[in-house]
């Protein structure tokens, strides 16, 4: 006879304590859409306790060294190639193992920065708002608009030859293009789709016109700096953004941004802008989708624990003799990984101690490892001995 759902409420009710709650709220979901019999419901709950229990780190388990393996082994088999990103075919992102390298080195600018910009409802839907935001984010030069570039040695004039259907297109007019040139401090004459620019010197140099010449090309216009292209897909029934470049903080202000899906793989400027519990959160997912990717399974508690020592301190550390490493407690444990006579020297210099506690330490002085079954001291006890 199947349960009703107020007996089956009432069951894992008593479970409350012994299994964490998002467990027990996940049951109560599957099992409130299916009929089950109290003798099904008990074999169900006995089996997770089973799992729950067996899947609980026991007291003294080296977990710094089996999280390590975890993720070193697989990362031997991945790909060194960079592949087309998320199948938008116009951008390239660093996947396999350059990615993991560097996210545990905490790389302050990704090789390939890359943003995913979803859209709040009412631009996600509608193609021509969509593409207004990516207008707004794309950088324009003045170089994307130039159709060709004409130098004339005789007047000493450089003539800007402007692309009017890609002018169109970006929604620049000459008047922006001329007033950004005013940066350059030269005498610019235009009309309809040239633009001419005359250096103040006399008699300039062709190097010194090829030079303000490509400086002219350079000339920023338009969009957030950073963000060098843009590509639109729709997916399902909305629009997202793909970038190539990042700048998270100045995309996030830009009208009919969804700010709480918007991401972007520079895990540094998540923790600059968003804070550190972000970062972390952010080492964890791009670890696990660059996996995933590659069609390797780790337990998502081993990247946890390298996310959370890369970040316990408040900032985005990498694990490496600049970073985790250098702030270990134990001098035999910073000596062991690398430079080792400089910190056997200042350690001797301020006269720490050793306390002889983790893994590596002990191994060097011959000693039994405090983990594991290392943790526990046997006494024997024999007749007429105390």
């Amino acid at each position: 006879m199947a349960l009703t759902k107020e007996s089956i409420k009432k069951t894992l009710e008593t479970l409350k304590g012994d299994i964490p709650d998002v467990i027990i709220s996940d049951l109560e979901k599957e099992l409130l859409n299916i009929k089950v019999s109290k003798k099904e419901l008990d074999k169900i709950i006995d089996e997770i306790k089973r799992r729950y229990e067996y899947c609980i780190v026991e007291p003294g388990e080296a977990v710094g060294v089996v999280a390590a393996q975890s993720m070193g082994e697989p990362s031997t088999q991945m790909t060194m190639r960079t592949f087309h990103y998320a199948g938008v075919a116009e951008l390239n992102v660093t996947l396999g193992l350059p990615r993991i390298i560097e996210i545990v080195d905490a790389r302050k600018i990704p090789s390939t920065p890359t943003m995913t910009i979803y859209l709040v409802e009412e631009y996600a839907k509608d193609r021509e708002k969509a593409k207004e935001v990516a207008k707004i984010i794309e950088t324009v030069t003045t170089g994307d608009v130039i159709k060709k570039t004409e130098i004339d040695r005789i007047e000493s004039k450089i003539t800007l030859i402007l692309d009017k259907d890609e002018m169109s297109r970006r929604g620049i007019t000459t008047e922006r293009v001329v007033e950004k040139l005013g940066s350059l401090k030269v005498e610019i004459t235009w009309d309809e789709d040239r633009v001419h620019l005359n250096p103040k010197t006399e008699a300039p140099s062709l190097k010194e016109m090829r030079r303000l010449s490509n400086k002219a090309k350079e000339i920023y216009l338009r969009g957030i700096k950073g963000v060098k292209r843009v590509v639109m897909r729709k997916e399902g029934d909305e629009y997202i953004i793909y970038t190539e470049g990042s700048s998270l903080k100045d995309v996030l202000k830009i009208p009919g941004v969804d700010i709480t899906k918007t991401k972007t793989n520079d895990i540094l400027e998540i923790e600059k802008v968003l804070g550190i519990e972000a970062a972390r959160n952010a080492i964890i997912n791009e670890t696990l989708d660059t996996l995933d990717e590659q069609g390797l399974r780790v337990d998502v508690r081993h990247l946890m624990l390298i996310a959370d020592m890369m970040t316990v301190d408040g900032t985005v550390k990498a694990i490496g003799r600049h970073g985790v490493s250098r702030e270990k407690a134990s001098v035999l444990a910073r000596a062991a990984f690398e430079i080792t006579v400089d910190h056997l020297l200042k350690a001797g210099l301020k006269g720490e101690i050793e306390e002889l506690s983790g893994i590596v330490e002990n191994v060097i002085v011959g000693r039994p490892v405090r983990l594991g079954t290392g943790m526990v001291d046997i006494t024997m006890k024999r007749n007429g001995y105390k």
